[in-house]
């Protein structure tokens, strides 16, 4: 076999592995726990969701209502009705720091965290902030996307699993969607920045004009200073990104290869 073809299955594997562990299984072992929990069903979740959502949590930012013998314990979290977040990695973190958020009781201002398949971090009170000046509340944008996630994910585990065992030139376009997934998914995040901007009710008790909130950086929006940056889980698309290329272009080259030798 060709050594460039070896080279794009080693890339193609490395790339559905970083997918699968940041995203695609602790989606799929969590899918439907928070359901359970919001209609208080915690007897119906799974052992399994609770040790995985147990260890993706280790390290994160817990919302500062948590009892601290809580964090990183799911069913302690659900006894003291804490803020949950879902368990997958988080893509990209956005926070607001306000006069009337002391950095001493929120010394990271408030932030949320934005994932494939839902939020963690402090999204109430991001709501809250949100309805104050007439925005939506985060869970109105992005349905669409949040319950295809997982099922997308799936059937893109499926197509480099192909990919890997197969030389069909269709499966190398295929690997153009993992490829592109950092650019999709800035896409999808500042097409919805832009919806909530443009999108204010006259209900909120401070009136401000339609405005684009910062996509990567620092803005300003009324008293509110905002930070929006990438976060781990935005470096995993980057891994998967760049792998998939490297996949595609190592493929490409050994079709290239295997035509020149057919002809000689």
């Amino acid at each position: 076999m060709d050594s460039s073809f070896i080279k794009s299955k080693i890339y193609a594997a490395i790339a559905l592995f970083v997918m699968t562990i940041a995203f695609t299984f602790p989606m799929v072992t969590f899918h439907g726990t928070l359901n359970k929990i919001y209609d208080n069903k915690v007897d119906e979740i799974s052992p399994l969701a609770i040790k995985v959502w147990n260890f993706y949590n280790q390290g994160r930012y817990k919302s500062t209502t948590t009892p601290k013998e809580a964090h990183n314990d799911l069913k302690k979290m659900i006894k003291s009705s804490s803020e949950i977040g879902v368990a997958s990695f988080p893509i990209w973190t956005c926070s607001l720091e306000a006069p009337n958020y002391p950095k001493k009781a929120f010394p990271e201002g408030i932030p949320v965290f934005f994932h494939f398949d839902g939020f963690s971090g402090e999204v109430h009170e991001m709501n809250t902030i949100n309805h104050y000046v007439g925005m939506d509340p985060m869970w109105t944008g992005g349905k669409l996307e949040r319950e295809i996630g997982i099922y997308a994910l799936l059937g893109l585990s499926l197509f480099m699993i192909y990919f890997i065992l197969f030389h069909k030139k269709i499966l190398t376009y295929i690997m153009i969607i993992p490829a592109s997934l950092p650019l999709l998914f800035i896409a999808d995040y500042s097409y919805w920045l832009y919806w909530f901007g443009h999108n204010l009710h006259d209900w909120g008790a401070f009136k401000i004009k339609p405005f684009m909130p910062t996509v990567f950086g620092d803005g300003k929006i009324a008293q509110f200073t905002t930070h929006s940056y990438p976060t781990i889980g935005f470096y995993m698309l980057l891994i998967i990104g760049v792998f998939s290329l490297l996949a595609i272009l190592s493929r490409n080259k050994a079709m290239r290869e295997t035509k020149i030798n057919n002809k000689d």
